[in-house]
């Protein structure tokens, strides 16, 4: 019919999937009618003949005339393109608990094994290529065409979305690891270890939510897999793009993603982007914000650094006590030992939710303070260089703690769901520059910035905060702006569920109070009362000076 693909001789071996095998008449008058409604020249036709078909074999895309294929209607095979004029989104994914039974519990866990098994023959497909010098499979199509090779039920309850799903994880860990030796990083290293458990991710159109009830795909000839969430999904159904299987702690976990539009605002009230707000990052105050009218936002993180002090006293106490019992290199432990490494792990994850909520609770109080203002740009001080700073172990502590990247990433999520933008300025110099005269002064010890020259005083966090606001990105400060500092002064403190946060709340992991304590301060008795409270009973043994120890007769 016409001129032969050079990669055709093979197609023949393929097998009997869509679109291969011998042509129909059918399909050859079909494929005709369409080159003489589209005489578009094809790459391997001559330009005398420009509406020649080309036989190929079957592609990934699965568009096929019977063995022939019009090179016009490849070019209809395009990725989805989202319209410009629709509204803008986000992706958002929230981790829901599952609640199941015990044989809902080992097919799931069947999956996650099953996903390990694709994992661990890419490698084992690689490690061969490699011996035979051969280029590794890291591309996605090239991996999906050998999981197609493989045949199905191969992975037990695995489908081939579920199964796709690993290929792409395989994909884009090795291109990043390709990326960053690229740009010179020499300990990036390409997957190579196996992993047990594997997540599993399927996309929409695939699974099923009805209302606490998810059905998870399964393979060809199994019995549907339904389980049950343990709350609500926090997004609406039609907003749901995937889902994600996932172990984490010896617990069933789903990642339900959702495409979440940007927030709108009606005329004249949403943020303006020539309004710009300075945010300066910190431990105290994770969050000191400067606005263009005088206005300012304190968010104390002191809650925070005490659920961190508290939890490593707590953790050091419990190692301690057990330190004896514990089992030795190479021994299983007792019963008694596994239930104390589970409670040490519950604890450890109550502790993570908790500074993880204080975390996003300040950064909802910075983006809701902006958009009250109108502001439209956030411009956030990168202090990341701090952890390439030589220092001693409890100041890396306190570096560890302070989680920079966690509060950027989460302020960055919430601005960009209320439509604010937000940009990383250079800060190196913004705490100890005096706004007023523009020198260097020295570091102040306290939360009070003191110019020796000028005589200024103000809140150092605040004060480095409008400096950065005045400073472009990818830059130094910016042409002779002039620092607004701050007038009208707002507070906010984050953590506020956390034990010992409130008045009438005590953390459980404090010490008692000393024996004969009367509690907390009450108010003084009303003129002509008396006190209800119990009177200390305070036990003085000592002999003041000059005092005998003993009664002369």
């Amino acid at each position: 019919m016409g001129t032969r693909h050079p990669c055709s001789a093979s197609s023949g071996a393929r097998g009997h999937g869509v679109g291969c095998g011998t042509p129909c008449a059918r399909s050859q008058i079909r494929a005709d009618r369409l080159a003489r409604e589209n005489p578009v020249p094809c790459l391997d036709a001559s330009p005398a003949e420009p509406s020649r078909l080309v036989r190929c074999p079957l592609t990934f895309a699965g568009l096929a005339a019977g063995g022939f294929v019009v090179p016009v209607v490849l070019g209809l095979v395009v990725p989805r393109r989202r319209d410009p004029a629709a509204p803008r989104v986000v992706y958002r994914t929230a981790r829901v608990a599952l609640r199941v039974t015990p044989g809902q519990r080992r097919r799931c866990f069947g999956l996650l094994r099953s996903a390990g098994d694709v994992w661990a023959c890419v490698l084992e497909v690689n490690a061969w290529r490699r011996r035979r010098r051969d280029a590794p499979l890291s591309g996605f199509q090239e991996l999906c065409r050998e999981l197609a090779a493989s045949g199905p039920g191969t992975f037990a309850e695995l489908d081939s979305t579920g199964a796709r799903s690993v290929l792409r994880r395989f994909s884009d860990a090795w291109f990043a690891a390709a990326k960053r030796r690229k740009d010179g990083d020499v300990s990036a290293g390409f997957p190579r270890r196996r992993r047990g458990l594997v997540p599993v991710r399927w996309y929409h159109g695939t699974f099923a939510l009805d209302g606490r009830q998810v059905r998870i795909p399964t393979g060809k000839g199994a019995a549907p897999l339904w389980v049950r969430l343990a709350r609500e999904v926090p997004y609406p159904l039609e907003q749901v793009r995937s889902i994600t299987l996932l172990c984490e702690g010896g617990r069933l976990f789903l990642d339900v993603s959702a495409e979440i539009p940007i927030a709108t605002y009606p005329t004249g009230t949403g943020p303006n982007p020539a309004r710009i707000a300075g945010v300066d990052l910190g431990i105290i105050h994770p969050y000191a914000v400067a606005g263009p009218d005088g206005a300012g936002l304190l968010v104390s993180g002191r809650a925070i650094r005490a659920e961190h002090r508290m939890h490593l006293a707590d953790t050091k106490a419990r190692r301690r006590a057990v330190a004896r019992r514990a089992p030795k290199p190479g021994q299983r432990g007792s019963r008694r030992w596994r239930k104390h490494r589970r409670r040490a792990r519950m604890v450890e994850g109550r502790h993570r939710r908790r500074v993880r909520q204080a975390q996003h609770e300040a950064a909802r109080s910075v983006v809701s303070w902006a958009v009250e203002r109108r502001i439209g740009e956030l411009r956030v001080g990168d202090p990341r260089g701090v952890l390439d700073i030589k220092a001693g172990r409890r100041h890396n502590l306190r570096l560890r703690q302070w989680q920079i990247g966690r509060l950027l990433q989460v302020l960055t999520d919430k601005a960009t769901l209320a439509g604010v933008t937000l940009r990383l300025v250079n800060e190196r110099g913004t705490s100890s520059t005096c706004p007023a005269c523009q020198r260097r002064v020295p570091k102040p010890r306290g939360r009070t910035l003191s110019c020796p020259h000028c005589r200024f005083s103000g809140h150092r966090d605040l004060v480095a905060a409008a400096t950065i606001a005045t400073r472009s990105p990818g830059g130094g400060p910016t042409t002779p702006t002039a620092v607004v500092l701050s007038e009208v002064l707002t507070h906010r403190r984050a953590g506020r569920h956390l034990p010992g946060a409130g008045q009438s709340r005590r953390d459980p992991r404090r010490p008692r109070t000393a024996r004969g304590s009367v509690g907390p301060r009450r108010p003084a008795p009303p003129p002509g009362g008396e006190s209800l409270a119990h009177k200390a009973r305070i036990h003085n043994d000592h002999r003041t000076p000059g005092e005998r120890s003993w009664t002369p007769h």
